[in-house]
């Protein structure tokens, strides 16, 4: 009985573990077929090899040419991404901060409005930020792309942290209040240093998010010069301006992908050393 069900142990770790490996492989494909198209040259798109024959740079050499600009597409991406990944934090940790520490009339209608801002869906307010961004002088600048995915982005940033600083004990606060400190230099000495896993979580989602968003920059933005990255793969016009240009668009894509992978691969350790560190104080 005991060799049985050591086997049906053995068997569903087995499962698991080859569950999971599809998984990965269903995840990691699009991504693998994009980067060998990257380096397959342009009259080879048309293979189904599973490995470039031969490697060739020249879809890469072909997305930094001097007439695609792509190069200040990824500057604005950066800037966009940057800034509002910034600003969310700021004004995300305060609001939160607020609504689970503080008690003030109006409170849950408050918490009620952040939740229903972010069921709004993103197309549906582009005809009018438009027309105001048209009005004000916005068109063809950063803050007609910043101001909108701000809009989307601090509702999600506020419920994560507000959720986290819940879950922090009052007593920490309460104690350094003791010792002589106020609510703000407690908020900012003892519960920002405590929140710091929640805060890189919640920079990185709002970061890939601005980075990856493509709607409100192809709506507010027609100067080539400041169209983000996004906006600058999905205009490519290949070779000779006709053709679909497949290699572009991969080598493009595992260039606006690569900055992705790379933040996450820094923060990754960092937030779960934090929140380990965290459970354990």
């Amino acid at each position: 009985m005991s060799a049985t069900a050591t086997q049906m142990r053995s068997g569903r770790r087995w499962l698991l573990n080859l569950g999971i490996a599809v998984i990965v492989l269903y995840c990691l494909a699009p991504f693998y077929w994009m980067v060998v198209s990257a380096f397959r040259r342009p009259g080879d798109q048309g293979a189904n090899t599973l490995f470039p024959a031969p490697w060739s740079l020249e879809n890469f050499t072909a997305v930094f040419g001097p007439d695609v600009g792509f190069q200040r597409s990824l500057v604005n991406s950066l800037v966009v991404a940057g800034v509002t990944t910034i600003l969310t934090l700021l004004v995300g940790t305060f609001a939160a901060y607020t609504l689970a520490r503080l008690e003030f009339r109006g409170k849950g209608v408050v918490a009620a409005i952040i939740i229903a801002t972010a069921m709004f869906p993103g197309i549906s307010l582009i005809v009018p930020l438009l027309k105001l961004f048209t009005e004000i002088g916005w068109i063809n600048t950063y803050q007609a792309m910043i101001v909108p995915s701000l809009s989307f982005a601090l509702p999600l940033a506020i419920w994560t942290l507000a959720t986290f600083f819940r879950q922090m004990p009052k007593e920490l606060e309460e104690a350094a209040m003791v010792d002589g400190l106020t609510r703000g230099q407690a908020f900012r000495k003892v519960i920002i240093p405590l929140a710091a896993p929640g805060m890189f979580t919640t920079a990185i989602i709002t970061f890939i998010a601005a980075w990856n968003e493509f709607i409100i920059a192809l709506s507010m933005v027609n100067e080539k010069s400041m169209q983000t990255a996004t906006v600058a793969i999905s205009r490519f016009t290949g070779i000779t301006g006709f053709d679909t240009p497949f290699g572009t668009q991969m080598a493009a894509g595992v260039i606006v992908t690569v900055p992705l992978v790379v933040v996450v691969l820094i923060f990754q350790r960092r937030i779960i050393a934090g929140l380990t560190a965290g459970g354990v104080k």
